[in-house]
Parts: C-alpha cells; structure tokens; sequence
C-alpha cells in the first residue's frame, strides 16, 4: 500500500520556538501499514521516533519525530 507522509517542523533546539516554513515536506512510500511507514521514514531520515499516534477509527496516524536538533509532527496517510 502507498502511503503519504508530511513532515512540518515545530521547534529547533536553537531558537526554541516554531520555524517560519509553513509548507510540510512530503514523501511517498510503499509499506504494509502506517507503523511500517513511519519506521521506513525514520530509518531512512536519520530520525528517532518520539511518539506515534493510531486512532481506532480514522486513516491518519500522527507521530513525533525527532532528528538532530529539530523536533517534527508527522502525519501518516494512505493515498
């Protein structure tokens, strides 16, 4: 299944408050389930899972994600 992901960062270690870039990165990727997804996208961005996430109904799981100095949210969807 194919899954997107967006990436917007929240806070930098530096500035300890939001970034100014407004626009989410986003990726695409092929896994089995949302949870295989965010792990695909952690491994393959150097990051560390913070949190995940999965409601019991919904297509959307939410994670936090952290990588060097900068903390981001993640969001998780099928499509």
């Amino acid at each position: 299944m194919q899954y997107t992901i967006e990436a917007r960062e929240l806070t930098s270690e530096y500035t300890h408050r939001p970034t100014t870039d407004d626009a989410p990165r986003r990726t695409q990727v092929e896994a089995r389930t949302a949870d295989d997804a965010i792990a695909q996208f952690v491994r393959e961005n150097a990051s560390e899972l913070v949190n995940m996430t999965t409601p019991l109904t919904g297509r959307e799981s939410i994670a936090t994600v952290k990588r060097n100095d900068s903390v981001y949210l993640v969001r998780v969807y099928a499509g």
